[in-house]
């Protein structure tokens, strides 16, 4: 949007899709598969994102699309894990807060769900072939 907002103000579900590039119709139905996006609502339902929502949406995005996962695989890999836990970010407390300089996010806590979910596939294909084999 044509609008330049501080990087702790909330965003509308326009502003949202238009940024990630994605339509509206399919945030909502992230909402339904992913219990960690919890915009705010007003009483008349409208959806504001905070930043860290935004964020835990772009990875949902880049790993639906880019990484090629399935709703199922990004659903295990959130599995038990806190928002804080897999953006690798301490989350939003206060959108009055001071804007505070950007730094690079880190990728460790995600290349680590990722390896736990190789080690859980390859321990179920390991069973699965011994039972192949009995």
């Amino acid at each position: 949007m044509g609008v330049n907002k501080s990087k702790s103000a909330f965003r509308s579900i326009a502003e949202v899709t238009e940024d990630l590039g994605i339509a509206p119709h399919v945030l909502r139905f992230w909402e339904t598969k992913f219990t960690q996006i919890k915009p705010m609502k007003t009483k008349s339902s409208r959806r504001y994102y905070r930043p860290d929502d935004v964020e835990l949406l772009a990875l949902i995005k880049e790993l639906l699309y880019n990484r090629r996962y399935t709703i199922e695989g990004v659903q295990k890999l959130f599995k038990n894990r806190t928002l804080k836990d897999i953006l690798g970010t301490e989350i939003q407390k206060d959108f009055f807060e001071e804007d505070e300089p950007e730094t690079p996010a880190s990728n460790e806590p995600l290349i680590a769900a990722v390896q736990n979910a190789v080690n859980s596939l390859n321990e179920v294909k390991s069973e699965l072939l011994a039972l192949a084999n009995a």
